[in-house]
């Protein structure tokens, strides 16, 4: 979410919404920036005219102008999160069998 945060204050500032300027920002706020998350909101931004969203988001309730941003977010998570997921589940599928082979 403080990657979505930074790129709407260099919005607001007037600035380009860069990788370096959200990294920047990300990084002056305390918070280890992650390359990858930041190159995927970057592109989620592109051709997003981001002051028209604004003033469509201020006509409607806050939960659901947040809606669209969430959505955008969640669309640029890392592969990697459901790689571990899928491991995971194999290493579950795995563990039964072994415990099928005990007891069948």
């Amino acid at each position: 979410m403080e990657y979505v945060y930074a790129a709407l204050l260099l919005h607001s500032a007037g600035k380009d919404v860069t990788e370096e300027g959200i990294k920047n920002v990300v990084a002056a706020s305390g918070v280890a920036a992650d390359d990858v998350r930041i190159k995927a909101l970057v592109a989620a931004l592109e051709g997003v005219d981001i002051s028209k969203v604004l003033s469509q988001a201020a006509a409607v309730p806050v939960a659901a102008a947040a809606a669209p941003v969430a959505a955008a977010a969640a669309a640029t998570a890392p592969a990697a999160k459901e790689e571990k997921e899928e491991s995971k589940e194999a290493a579950e599928e795995s563990g039964v069998e072994g415990l099928g082979a005990l007891f069948g």
